[in-house]
Parts: structure tokens; C-alpha cells; sequence
């Protein structure tokens, strides 16, 4: 696809899967939108509110074990970020998303379910300008242990380091040139993970009720109980990056910059696009032309 126009889809697809922490099935219709309108969400089951909420990064309302966005009316939708990150990777700018329930189905753990929508739905450029958001110097959030960067770079750049103490996954660092041909082939596939000893309490909160091994890597210490086990060695923290995508997406546009995750989540990723959105020396709006576009 052209970098300098923005896309929508061609014809609407549907998707339909359980909500990992809802435990209720859901379905979702994607729609071509006009040229600006962004990428926003519509529950078709809400009709007392307002039901639409875009996806931005001032909309994010939660984001313990995944990115929840809400309107003025208290309408929300979970676990945006998988399908953020397919359209992030995707080019698709502009669509509308209905769903007939709180959260968007987990699929099979990774965002490869989305990847075939999109592509069964056909991409389409519109003519109108994609507008970059260029990274200009580092805007970073979190403490010494636990932060999350935006620096320049010539094109898109994801780096993550994770460490966990479980003996499954232990110590893992990804640094990836990420456009839509490596995301498929090197973050698409690769699943949200969970350890076996929280799930009780997860439960107990309300979170994790459509959780399986259909769904989650689940860890118990030094084993992966999944049957196959891993898709690839480093999967947990190529997950992480895809889930850093899809968070980033919520700027609005598609980032001129390097990403760094350390041991980083969902809320120190909105809290780093909220940092930048009041760092307006840090970064401007940049068109991509065509000729850049094929040279990068």
C-alpha cells in the first residue's frame, strides 16, 4: 500500500470470538469510514448512550492486562490493542469499528485473526494525505526499572527487553525495523501469555473468564503448558512489542520514531503518548512522499 495516502477497506468484514476477560462472545463488523474520521468504535448493543468512542490515547480509561478506551457516557471497549496493532501495521486510517459487546474476542492469543480480516476486507487508498507523527527528541516516562521511550529515527523502530523470574521466560530483548511485511512475519503470530497462578485470582476479579489454552500462553514456572508449546523462542517479548504497536496506534497516525519498552506495559505506553501529546517541541505531523515512502 501507498505511504502518502490514507486507506480505509474496501468492502466490511466480520469477526467474531470470546472476550478473554469477559468470558462473552462478541462480534465485530469492520466498515470502510471517510477520509479523517480515524479509526473508531461503535457498540451496536448500547442504545440508552452515546455509543461511540474513538480510539485515541485521551480515551483510554484501564489498562491492567490490556487497553480499555471509554466515552463521556461511561461506554467502553477492552482489549483494543491486537486489533490496533493489525491496523497500525496494515496502513488502514480510517474504519469503523461495531461490536456488540464490551470487549474485542482474544482470537487465538495474537492479532493473526485481524491480519486475515483486513486482508479478506481489501484495502483501498482515499486520495487524502496520511499525516506521520515524526518523533523530533525523547520523551520518555516511567522510573529505572520500568520505562517506555519515543526518540527520532529515520523510519518505525520497536525495541523491548522484558524479564520475568518464571524459568519459561526468564530474559528476552527484541529490536525490530517493523512496516507491515516484517510485522506479519515476526510479531503477527505471537500470543498474549499468562501464568498459571493468577488465573484464581484474576477470575476472582472479574478478569480472565474466557482465558484457555486456545487463547493464552499459560506459564507454570519453567513449562509452557500449551500443546505445541512456543510458536518461536522469544514469543513473550514479541508479543509485547505487538502490543506496544497496537498502543501506539492511538496517537492517531503512524510513528517516525523508535519505541523502547523496558519491562513495560500497557499504562506506561499511554502514559508516554499522553507525555508526548503535551511535548509539542518533541514532535510535528509530517507527510510522507512517495518518493521516501519507496526509498524507506
Amino acid at each position: 500500500m501507498s505511504f502518502d495516502s490514507q486507506t480505509t477497506l474496501i468492502r466490511p468484514v466480520l469477526i467474531e470470538g470470546v472476550g478473554i476477560h469477559t468470558g462473552q462472545v462478541t462480534r465485530l463488523t469492520l466498515r470502510p469510514a471517510n477520509v479523517g474520521a480515524g479509526v473508531r468504535f461503535l457498540r451496536t448493543d448500547i442504545k440508552d448512550r452515546d455509543p461511540a468512542i474513538p480510539a485515541t490515547a485521551a480515551a483510554v480509561c484501564a489498562t491492567r492486562l490490556g487497553t480499555v478506551i471509554g466515552n463521556a457516557d461511561g461506554v467502553t471497549v477492552a482489549t483494543i490493542e491486537h486489533l490496533m496493532a493489525a491496523l497500525s501495521a496494515l496502513a488502514v486510517d480510517n474504519i469503523l469499528v461495531e461490536i456488540d459487546g464490551p470487549e474485542v474476542p482474544i482470537m487465538d492469543g495474537s492479532c493473526r485473526a485481524f491480519v486475515e480480516a483486513l486482508d479478506d476486507a481489501g484495502r483501498r487508498p482515499q486520495g487524502a494525505p496520511r499525516r506521520h507523527i515524526e518523533i523530533l527528541s525523547t520523551v520518555r516516562v516511567g522510573d529505572d526499572k520500568h520505562w517506555a521511550e519515543l526518540s527520532p529515527a529515520s523510519g518505525f523502530e520497536v525495541a523491548f527487553d522484558i524479564d520475568f523470574a518464571a524459568a519459561a521466560i526468564g530474559r528476552q530483548s527484541l529490536e525490530i525495523a517493523l512496516d507491515e511485511a516484517s510485522f506479519r512475519t515476526e510479531l503477527a503470530h505471537c500470543r498474549t501469555f499468562g501464568f498459571l497462578h493468577e488465573v484464581e485470582a484474576l477470575r476472582a476479579s472479574g478478569l480472565a473468564r474466557g482465558g484457555s489454552l486456545d487463547n493464552v500462553l499459560v506459564i507454570d514456572d519453567g513449562a509452557v503448558l500449551n500443546p505445541g508449546g512456543l510458536r518461536c523462542a522469544d514469543e513473550f517479548v514479541r508479543h509485547k512489542a505487538l502490543d506496544a504497536v497496537g498502543d501506539l496506534y492511538l496517537l492517531g497516525g503512524p510513528v517516525i520514531g523508535r519505541y523502547r519498552g523496558v519491562r513495560a506495559g500497557h499504562a506506561l505506553n499511554n502514559a508516554l503518548l499522553l507525555a508526548l501529546a503535551e511535548q509539542h517541541a518533541s514532535w510535528r505531523h509530517t507527510i510522507v512522499q512517495p518518493e521516501l515512502a519507496r526509498a524507506g
